[in-house]
């Protein structure tokens, strides 16, 4: 475990990372965390005194990581952007993540679907498992399905894919 403080930044124009607000974990720290790893990785801890976990960090080169700070954990800590925060953490071996069941048989359809959906980042497959399980209706959620089976079929990230929804509505 390590425990350390961090200032809250935000992007301003970083690509897909434009708006994120984050924190930066040195090199040393993230080499107490995961030692000689350069790869995204899960950690879970404290923010604050708020428990986390599966929380991504993702690597910036030379050793550095980022760990992104949705909107709703900020909001929970009463925190934005220049604030300090105490963060206690380690990795979090524990993590796992589980197709669900529905999304699954839609990708199985087709085998290069779910080949596609499989060769992505662990990160890639947890936003879009995490955006259809947080669906609110039923609709919502075959809806956020049909959009990620399209994605595969068309070979889209997560990040290509909610550009491609979004132009599509704004036309």
């Amino acid at each position: 475990m390590i425990v350390f403080q961090a200032e809250i930044l935000k992007f301003s124009s970083k690509g897909e990372k434009s708006g994120w607000s984050y924190i930066e974990i040195p090199r040393a720290l993230a080499e107490q965390l995961k030692s000689d790893y350069r790869k995204s990785f899960r950690v879970r801890g404290k923010i604050d005194q708020e428990p986390v976990q599966g929380l991504a960090l993702t690597p910036m080169g030379e050793g550095n990581f980022i760990l992104a700070l949705r909107a709703s954990l900020r909001k929970k800590i009463r925190k934005e952007e220049s604030d300090i925060i105490q963060l206690e953490l380690e990795e979090d071996t524990d993590f796992k993540m589980e197709i669900p069941e529905d999304l699954e048989l839609c990708l199985c359809e087709e085998e290069t679907w779910i080949n596609q959906f499989l060769s992505l980042a662990k990160s890639h497959q947890h936003y879009f498992i995490k955006w259809i399980n947080e669906a609110k209706t039923e609709a919502t959620r075959t809806k956020r399905i049909a959009l990620t089976v399209e994605a595969m079929e068309k070979q889209l990230d997560f990040g290509a894919m909610i550009r491609m929804d979004k132009a599509r509505r704004n036309s």
